[in-house]
């Protein structure tokens, strides 16, 4: 019975390219004819099947990192391309559809995402259920063994959508491209500005403002893996002086700064944690301060995250709509001052992470094991096909507290992305 529902299933959602399936009594069967991307892959037993059936959105990566599932001829990117491509333009699987709208009711329970208590206290929801903390959600996935991101990020550990302004650059170049893009829309008229960076990951984006920029930054994490790796860094560039990194919430910042800038930390934020958010970065901002929020988000409206990403890689997070975002920083007193649209520009980055990862991938299992090299394939192809063929894009979102804050164009911003770091122009002088 599953497997003609299987059957009739992916009838219905196979519009786009072709994918032949090899069903668990070794039959084969080919859905969709169309032009476009083609893949095969088997599956294991009649188990495997009913799960597809059931829950495929969380079965599906399930299945392939236990072996389940796996590719015939070509590789479990090119599956996921097939399926990620119809999911967002062909056709629908019903049951799906049903769970979707779900996970889309219990969003705000999943994206609690509470400040840590103290040890040995937890967080619960009004019925009782244990809630994770935002710390540790983000310990989930960036406290991994901080070889393995070295093993497929660029040498400066930018864990974020980097900028490609015609496409052809390396990831390294677009990585610096991206920091410079950034530094540009914060005005950094000045050495000794004070900045904040809200999720500084491994710290990257706080030196490059402080050793190309002259500014003096405070970079929060809720990760000890970062945390460490980061105030390695600072001290091995001999930047301690000027950066320094703390293991805090967000909502524990108590005092304003000259320049506040958040890159890939929004998605970790909950949609009920919005409003918090963004009073957050008013009060933290002195009256002419300006802030950068560089997140991922979506094209398509209101939705909910991948069960299956929610549970393996990212819980709690969620990429919004910017009809999400915008009434939250209207309710925060913030002047919205510009808004940038980066589309593809995250499909480019990730697919040099596969890359990376995948010329390491020996490197990579010998850290974990096979399981984890799957779960990482999937995630990262997931991602990247959302990004190509999918409602996903990036954007950044300049914001001030005050009207006067900024120039009167948005020139300015261009002119100091072309011009000398003010920081090497006081060297050269």
């Amino acid at each position: 019975m599953f497997q003609r529902l299987l059957h009739a299933a992916l009838g219905r959602l196979v519009v786009h390219g072709s994918l032949v399936v090899r069903h668990a009594d070794g039959k084969h069967a080919r859905y969709g004819q169309a032009p476009g991307p083609r893949a095969a892959f088997r599956i294991r037993d009649a188990a495997a099947t009913r799960r597809l059936v059931l829950n495929p959105a969380l079965a599906f990566g399930e299945l392939y990192m236990d072996g389940a599932i796996e590719p015939e001829g070509c590789t479990i990117g090119d599956v996921v391309e097939v399926l990620v491509l119809n999911q967002w333009k062909g056709g629908r699987h019903p049951v799906e559809g049903l769970l979707a709208l779900l996970r889309q009711a219990r969003r705000r329970l999943d994206q609690l995402n509470p400040a840590a208590r103290a040890k040995g206290n937890v967080a619960r929801s009004a019925r009782g259920k244990v809630v994770r903390s935002a710390r540790d959600n983000v310990a989930h996935h960036y406290d991994l063994n901080g070889q393995l991101y070295a093993l497929f990020l660029d040498s400066d550990r930018q864990y974020s959508c980097a900028f490609f302004p015609t496409g052809s650059e390396t990831l390294e170049e677009a990585q610096a491209l991206k920091k410079r893009h950034i530094a540009a829309k914060l005005r950094l008229d000045r050495p000794g500005l004070e900045v904040l960076d809200v999720g500084c990951g491994w710290g990257g984006m706080a030196l490059h403002l402080a050793r190309d920029w002259g500014c003096r930054v405070t970079g929060i994490t809720l990760s000890e893996e970062q945390l460490a790796e980061a105030r390695r860094r600072a001290a091995e560039a001999g930047l301690a002086d000027r950066v320094r990194f703390e293991l805090m919430d967000y909502r524990a910042w108590d005092r304003p700064v000259d320049r506040i800038v958040s890159v890939g930390m929004f998605e970790h934020v909950g949609i009920g944690n919005y409003g918090t958010f963004f009073r957050t970065l008013h009060d933290a901002l002195k009256p002419d301060g300006v802030a950068l929020v560089h997140a991922i988000g979506r094209a398509g409206g209101p939705c909910n995250t991948n069960p299956w990403l929610a549970k393996y890689i990212f819980p709690g997070g969620y990429s919004p709509a910017l009809s999400e975002v915008v009434p939250a920083i209207e309710r925060s007193g913030l002047w919205m001052t510009d808004l940038e649209i980066l589309r593809l520009h995250y499909a480019f980055t990730i697919a040099e992470w596969r890359r990376r990862f995948a010329a390491n991938r020996a490197a990579i299992a010998a850290l974990y094991d096979e399981r984890f090299c799957r779960m990482f394939e999937f995630y990262l192809a997931g991602c990247e096909y959302t990004f190509r063929h999918g409602d996903h894009m990036n954007w950044q979102v300049q914001l001030t507290r005050s009207k006067h804050a900024l120039p009167l164009t948005r020139d300015w911003m261009a002119e100091a992305e072309r011009a000398p770091h003010p920081a090497l122009r006081v060297a050269a002088e």
